[in-house]
């Protein structure tokens, strides 16, 4: 696909799944970094931390949490999360993107 036409900048896009009671703390890290947009969803599923299907209202449930940033800020963001792993099932991964320009 070609990109003369219009205008893309490179960026990462950064997903976060993880116990819901972390998301208040995952929306203040991201702020702290400058990040101004997310999407957060209700998620169900089954990993390394056993199955959260949500049958409890705001107990065993999950969320996914997006946002697209900077390569470096999402290596920050990667290092914090890093230490929030201990003792939460928490799963974070990233691409590449490129993102339209207005």
């Amino acid at each position: 696909m070609s990109t003369e036409a219009i205008s893309v900048k490179p960026a990462v896009l950064i997903t976060i799944i993880g116990e819901s009671v972390l998301k208040e703390r995952l929306i203040k890290l991201l702020r702290s970094k400058g990040v101004t947009g997310y999407t957060i969803n209700d998620v169900l599923g089954e990993g390394g931390h056993g199955r959260r299907m949500g049958d409890i209202v705001g107990y065993n449930t999950n969320i996914e949490m997006k946002t697209v940033v900077s390569s470096e800020v999402s290596d920050e963001i990667f290092q914090t999360l890093a230490e929030m792993q201990n003792g939460h099932a928490l799963i974070t991964f990233r691409h590449d993107v490129e993102v339209l320009q207005n």
